[in-house]
């Protein structure tokens, strides 16, 4: 048992130090980085016909859209930034249209006891529509409305109310041509299955319930006016000189962007920011001696034998740094 122990601790050691690799991609790494170069990020759709039961539900599908149109830019600034894909591109056009265009059903799932919205797509409209933006994948972005149990304390935490409300989630995913699932959210392929919900439309009255004397906790839907209150509430950007962006959202760039994280090896060379490999630590070489030594004649083969004390300084060799500017395509 107590070797068992030390093992555990072994190995969230070494997870701690050099990070574990994890692959949140349903395709290996390597083919990613060869098969997927260009990503394009289409307009933010609204599901007007999912499941939002709000009794102004024009008012809210009219927010959402107004927010959701606000909000692209910001998560493609931070996509580009991450250096994950050599290039992202916005792929414009009108969210509803392309929406009914594109979109071939979708399914109320339970997977792995995560309870979301699946959407569809149609293949060959799919395929036109990367062809025309020389895309080789896309990522869809949905928020759409969904009916499902929680679980809701009040706010000293003394009683709780479990029952349906209901949300507003978001749901993502990156395809390819073919409409092969390069990635989705939520995600299958983290080792702790969690799903944060974008928002409740719901919240249950404890208050109206003490005031009354009753153990019937009502659950009301909140006022268009507060839902608008709670979408602009904002943040600064994460990129320079960005314009606010609201909290939600914010929040939903976060933790899609945490599972689009590529892994790193566990001992080989540390990537920098820019995806190229980190240079090599100097070597330190021997403090030069007070009597210089007579010069040898260069001896053949070995090219990496240390200089002898005293010898001149080899200039270091310059590597180019093969940056990419991930905002351009490369040329054909």
């Amino acid at each position: 048992m107590r070797t068992l122990f030390k093992l555990a601790l072994l190995v969230t050691a070494t997870c701690t130090m050099f990070g574990c690799a994890h692959n949140y991609y349903n395709i290996p790494q390597e083919t990613l980085e060869k098969k997927v170069k260009t990503v394009g990020v289409a307009p933010i759709f609204t599901d007007a016909e999912s499941d939002i039961r709000h009794p102004e539900k024009g008012a809210i599908v009219s927010l959402i859209r107004a927010h959701n149109a606000r909000s692209e830019k910001e998560l493609i600034a931070r996509l580009r930034g991450t250096g994950i894909f050599y290039a992202v591109r916005q792929v414009e056009g009108d969210p509803a249209r392309l929406f009914s265009a594109l979109v071939s059903h979708r399914e109320r799932r339970d997977d792995a006891g995560i309870i979301y919205n699946k959407y569809f797509y149609k293949k060959d409209e799919l395929r036109q529509l990367l062809a025309e933006n020389g895309l080789d994948a896309i990522m869809f972005i949905t928020v759409s409305g969904l009916n499902r149990q929680g679980k809701v304390f009040s706010s000293n935490y003394l009683s709780y109310l479990e029952t349906d409300f209901n949300y507003l989630i978001m749901t993502a995913q990156i395809l390819d041509r073919d409409g092969n699932t390069i990635w989705e959210y939520p995600n299958f392929r983290r080792s702790a299955l969690d799903y944060p919900l974008f928002f409740p439309l719901q919240y249950p009255d404890f208050d109206e319930a003490a005031a009354n004397l009753s153990e019937k906790v009502d659950v009301k839907f909140k006022t268009v006016a507060g839902v608008t209150a709670a979408f602009a509430k904002s943040q600064p950007s994460a990129i320079a000189n960005g314009p606010q962006v609201s909290t939600l959202y914010a929040k939903q760039w976060d933790e899609m962007l945490s599972l689009m994280k590529t892994y790193k090896p566990l001992f080989g060379a540390k990537p920098d920011e820019k995806g190229a490999p980190a240079p090599a630590a100097p070597v330190p070489t021997p403090a030069p001696s007070a009597t210089p030594a007579p010069s040898a004649a260069p001896v053949q083969p070995p090219p990496a034998a240390a200089p002898a004390p005293g010898a001149p300084k080899p200039a270091p060799v310059t590597v180019p740094s093969g940056d990419i500017v991930p905002e351009e395509r490369p040329a054909n």
